[in-house]
Order: structure tokens, then sequence, then C-alpha cells
């Protein structure tokens, strides 16, 4: 049970059909979802969850993946102006870096933790204001639902199945309920999906 005047810790993720957000050759296998990645349901997606949120919590994969594109698209001024309104939140954003591996923090305006994703979201949750936003982090995102963390759930569901690769949902996590918040479908059959957690 969370505090009702806690700051909201939210997670954003894309999905196949089977629940997977890679395919079966790795974690670079997401030939099943890129296409649905910039589709206008998608990008007005991208939109809605930054919008709250004034803190984002990166896996060190992802916080280096991310270095190597978004800065590049915030000072593109012929990029989308969803995906320039992103870009600029995130570069922008207090970042928080969770590595057992990275020594010193790999962009401005972030910190490193060598620490449990529960533990540190529960500090972060106590402190300041404004949304905690997990983005694409599968890693820390498995870790808050197994600790019944995550208040809000965005995502992507992309009308593939890919046939194998690393599902969101393993079994084992706690049981939990969730309410529908808003639901779009794109052109290409995509499903943009908010889920609150019911407490």
């Amino acid at each position: 049970m969370t505090d009702s005047t806690a700051r909201k810790v939210t997670a954003n993720l894309a999905l196949t059909l089977d629940g997977r957000y890679s395919g079966p050759r790795g974690p670079a296998d997401i030939g099943a979802i890129v296409r649905y990645a910039t589709t206008e349901v998608a990008r007005d997606h991208l939109t809605r969850i930054w919008e709250g949120a004034t803190t984002a919590v990166l896996g060190r994969v992802s916080a280096e993946g991310f270095l190597g594109y978004w800065p590049t698209v915030a000072a593109d001024e012929n990029a989308d102006p969803r995906d320039r309104g992103y870009a600029k939140w995130l570069v922008d954003t207090e970042k928080v870096v969770l590595s057992t591996t990275l020594t010193q923090a790999p962009w401005d305006r972030t910190r490193v933790v060598n620490a449990l994703a529960a533990d540190v979201v529960a500090e972060l949750r106590s402190t300041g204001e404004g949304d905690i936003l997990v983005n694409n982090s599968a890693s820390v995102i498995k870790a808050l639902l197994a600790a019944d963390l995550l208040d809000r759930l965005y995502l992507l569901v992309c009308p593939e199945i890919a046939g194998g690769g690393e599902r969101l949902f393993e079994d084992g996590l706690p049981g939990s309920q969730w309410k529908l918040m808003r639901q779009e479908t794109g052109d290409l059959g995509e499903l943009s999906l908010i889920y609150d957690r019911v407490r």
C-alpha cells in the first residue's frame, strides 16, 4: 500500500501481443515493435508519458541507448514536435540511472545509483514533486512490479506475436488489479493503453 500523497511512479513499455518487449534473438530484436513506434498514436502516447513527470529512472542499457539518440532529436528543428518535446524533457529533467557497472553519469543532470530499484524508487517517491517515470527499462519495471511500487502503466501493444524473447509479466509477480484509464487504437492496429493500479 502506498501513501496517497507520495509521488506517482509510472512506467512505459512497448509489448507484442504475446507480452514480449524483445524477440527471440535477444534484446536488440525489436522488429515486432519498431514499426509501430512512430505512428500518430505512438507519438501521442509518448507525449502523455512525460507530461507530469519530473524524474526519469533508467537502467544502464536504456540510459546509454537513449544518450546516443534523444539529444540529437532535441536539437533537430525538423523532428516531429512530439518526439522533440520528449527529447527536450529527457535531456533537461533529473535522471537516475541504476547500474552496478557505471562509475560516472553518462549525461548531464544524471546520477548513477548502485542499489535495488525498489529501494531507490521508494526513496525518490518520498521526496520532491511530480511523477517518476521509468521509460523503456524493462529490468527496472519488472523489479517495481514485483515490489508493487508502480501506480501507472503506459503500454503500447503492437499487433504481432514475437514467438520468443523477454516477457514483462513473468510468473511469480504479486497479484494486482488495474483500471483502464485510456485506450486508443492506431491505423496499424497498435493500442495505446494507460492503466492505473487499484489500491
